[in-house]
Order: C-alpha cells, then sequence, then structure tokens
C-alpha cells in the first residue's frame, strides 16, 4: 500500500458496528486555536478487506518514535541565587559557591574555572568580559571587576558600577546615588570612561551635585555619546571617545525617574510639568536644540517603539513620530510595550506583563498573537525568540518559537515540572528546576 503508519495511532480507535474508526487527534496541549477544525475522519464503511490489511500494516510497522525537538544536553547543581548567563560565542557563565565556570553549550564540557570571588547577584559581558559586582555589605562599595571570557583570566577591578553604553566600547564607571530613579541613572562625583581591556582611565567628567546618566545614539559615523542631566536643571552631551563636551542645554524642572529622560528614533524626550499640565519635549541629538513641546496626554512613561515614541499611561498606548511630536496611533487596550530582540511586543496589563501580541511599531498592526504566552529571556537563532506557557492548569509548561511570519507561536514541547528562571541562546535553552539544578536543552524549530 505504500503506507507506513506506527502504533502511536491506534490510539483513539473505536469500534461501531464491527467498522473501525481512527480519529487523528492533538493531544498535545495546545491552545483550542492551534487545532484544524476543518480536519477529515476517516469514512464510516470500510470494506472489511481494507480494514484487516490497514491494521497488518500498523501492527507490522513500528517506526521509531519522532525525535522530540528539545534535548536535555547537560544539567549542573547551582544554588537559588547563583548567577548564570549565556553568552554570545556558545557558552554558559556560572557562578557556584563563588567559583566562576564556563561550560560549552554543545556538551557542557568544562571550559575554564577561575578563582573563587564574593558571590555576584548578576554577570554581563560586554567586549570580550564578563563583568561581576558582588552583593554589596554595609556602607562600602564593592567595586566591579573584570575576567576574560576566553579563559577566565582576571583582567582588572575599579571601584564603583561600571556602566555599559549601547553602541560603544567605552565602559563607564560611576559611583551611584540611592534613589528611585532607578538602577545607575543618578550619579555623582567623577565619571571615568576605561578602556574595556585593560580597565585604564582614559578621561574623567566631575558631576556638578547629582545627576542622571544615559547613552544617546549618534550618526553612524560618530558611535554613540553620553548625556548627563545635571540637578542645576542643565543638559549636557560628551563625546564617548574623549569625554569632550559637544553641547549644553537648559531644560525645565522635571522628576527624573525611571526612564525619564529617554531617547527615541534618536531625539531626547523629557516629561516634565507644564502650565496646564505634564509635557514632553523634545531636543536634538546632537545640539541638543528644542524641537517641539507638546502636551503628554495622560502619559508617564516614554518608550521606544521602531523609529516612534510610544507615550505609555492608564490611558493605553499612544506613538508620536519623536522629530515632529505627530500622533500616529493609539491603543488604549494596550498598557504597555516592550522590545524582545528585533520584535516590539504590547502588553495588556503593566502589573501582570501579560503579553498581547507581536506588533508592527510603525503600524500597530498585530503580527503575531501572544495571548497566554510569556517571552523567554535572552536570544534565539534569527529573528526569532522562545516563550513558555503554563497548561493543565499550572501543572505543566510548553515552550515554543516565536518568528515574525508566523501568526502564532510554534510549540516545541513540554517543559518539566517545577521548571523556570529560564533563559535562551540561538538553539539553546538553560532552566532552573525544582531540583536545584541548571539544565541545558538543545531545541529544535521543526
Amino acid at each position: 500500500m505504500g503506507v507506513s503508519l506506527s502504533r502511536r495511532y491506534l490510539q483513539g480507535m473505536s469500534l461501531e458496528s464491527g467498522v473501525v474508526v481512527i480519529e487523528l487527534g492533538l493531544e498535545r496541549g495546545e491552545p483550542d486555536s492551534y487545532r484544524n477544525s476543518s480536519r477529515r475522519t476517516t469514512p464510516r464503511w470500510v470494506p472489511s478487506m481494507l480494514v484487516a490489511a490497514l491494521l497488518l500494516v500498523i501492527l507490522g510497522a513500528s517506526d521509531p518514535p519522532a525525535k522530540s525537538p528539545l534535548s536535555q544536553v547537560f544539567r549542573l547543581q547551582v544554588a537559588p541565587g547563583d548567577a548564570y548567563t549565556l553568552t554570545s560565542d556558545g557558552t554558559l557563565v556560572a557562578q557556584t559557591l563563588g567559583q566562576l565556570t564556563s561550560y560549552d553549550l554543545a556538551n557542557g564540557q568544562i571550559l575554564w574555572q577561575s578563582a573563587q570571588a564574593a558571590p555576584t547577584y548578576r554577570l554581563r559581558q560586554v567586549e570580550g568580559l564578563v563583568l561581576m559586582r558582588p552583593f554589596q555589605s554595609g556602607g562600602r562599595d564593592p567595586g566591579t571587576s573584570a575576567v576574560a571570557l576566553s579563559n577566565g583570566a582576571s583582567r582588572w577591578e575599579h571601584d564603583g558600577n561600571v556602566l555599559t553604553v549601547p553602541g560603544s566600547p567605552t565602559l563607564l564607571a560611576v559611583q551611584p546615588v540611592r534613589s528611585y530613579a532607578g538602577a545607575n541613572r543618578r550619579v555623582e562625583g567623577a565619571i571615568e570612561a576605561l578602556d574595556p581591556f585593560s580597565g585604564d582611565t582614559r578621561w574623567t567628567v566631575q558631576v556638578p551635585g547629582t545627576g542622571v546618566l544615559l547613552g544617546v545614539p549618534g550618526p553612524a559615523d560618530t558611535g554613540s555619546r553620553m548625556l548627563l542631566v545635571n540637578s542645576d536643571r542643565t543638559m549636557d552631551l560628551h563625546d564617548l571617545d574623549d569625554g569632550q563636551l559637544l553641547a549644553s542645554e537648559s531644560i525645565p524642572a522635571a522628576d527624573y525617574g525611571p526612564g525619564n529622560p529617554s531617547v527615541a528614533g534618536g531625539v531626547i524626550l523629557l516629561w516634565h510639568p507644564g502650565v496646564s499640565g505634564m509635557q514632553i519635549s523634545a531636543y536634538g541629538p546632537l545640539s541638543l536644540r528644542p524641537l517641539w513641546t507638546r502636551p503628554a496626554y495622560r502619559a508617564d512613561v516614554i518608550k521606544e517603539c521602531g523609529l516612534l515614541a510610544c507615550l505609555v499611561g492608564d490611558d493605553g498606548v499612544r506613538a508620536i513620530d519623536p522629530v515632529t511630536g505627530d500622533p500616529r496611533w493609539y491603543r488604549p487596550q494596550w498598557k504597555d510595550i516592550d522590545v524582545q530582540g528585533t520584535m516590539t511586543i504590547a502588553y495588556a496589563e503593566e502589573a501582570d506583563q501579560k503579553p498581547v501580541a507581536v506588533v508592527d511599531p510603525d503600524t500597530a498592526e498585530v503580527k503575531v498573537d501572544l495571548a497566554g504566552w510569556r517571552p523567554v529571556a535572552g536570544t534565539s537563532a534569527g529573528d526569532a525568540f522562545l516563550v513558555t506557557r503554563a497548561v493543565d492548569a499550572g501543572a505543566r509548561s510548553m515552550v515554543a518559537v516565536v518568528r515574525p511570519d508566523d501568526r502564532q507561536p510554534r510549540p516545541l514541547a513540554d517543559l518539566p515540572a517545577g521548571t523556570g528562571d529560564c533563559e535562551s541562546a540561538p538553539n539553546r535553552l538553560a532552566c532552573r528546576n525544582m531540583y536545584g539544578e541548571l539544565v541545558v536543552w538543545a531545541y529544535r524549530e521543526g
């Protein structure tokens, strides 16, 4: 007959008046929308000779089970507070009991181990380095240390917190000020630009009083720059190569909380009180020249949305052109917006972070339905990213891949019960389990 069927297709067989009815269901836990409502069933009248032949084929042919798209590569014992990260060069770096170890994501082989270090709450990678900042005890600043990502060798140590600037190899060492303005945003004293390889100070800028620090992207031939918003209501723009002051501008009094000021579409946006309510003012990224001032609607957060700026508030998400301030689109049912890799995600609730969909930031068009799914931190191959969802009332969870050309996430497999705190890398997924282990799986997208 030229047909090969495995034993698993016998599931769902029933006998009705001596006739075999075969139902090929998709009992895998996918949402109802993944099921094919136009699925056809086997005709109810089948000649008895054909039925007998079909049963012989089914029982005689035992195809090997399909290989799972999720297969375990290795696991290691970790404590709940141990930090780990998946690197861009195909390794996992984990700190267990103060020991920093690098593992090959392909097979779990240990590549190097460094000397004991103080427990670190987070591992960061930049310019071939792993940056570690231990937990702060008492009033003493623990400083930041750097080890080589290639072999674990100690490179340098520096006082204070060391920040990275997107689009620039320059590292900035700062003395953070404890405030509600968010980690690393409000600084005081000296800002030192460090050479990533040696840790040597290249230039220093003194902060008058306290200030808010952020990176600003510049033209393609200049790279990023450093923006410093001072407590005296001035805003300074510095070159990251030599620290030179490029521009300065007076600005309105504002509440410099998380995300304020912000940068969207290359334009600096400041949320501040106006004569008749909250306003947003825009400034040029090269000269800091004022561009426009408009009402802030009911927004209290400004985020980048592709080439637009998204105003997020309790009345929804509104996109404007950052160069002119002109409105582009408005979605009252959305409560937040974020970026995952190269894709923009809309959320239904800010507090619970319930994803709605992958959307086109220029038009608000829905691209991929994400209802019920939650993004996994990290990266994946190409433009894709991973998501998980709870099924069976939370008894288990599924992992799926999101690609920009698919209307829905593509399910990969079930995750073991008690799995959480996951991070992804191209073709790899790492999660903690209930047994105090970090498990690394390889996954195939089908």
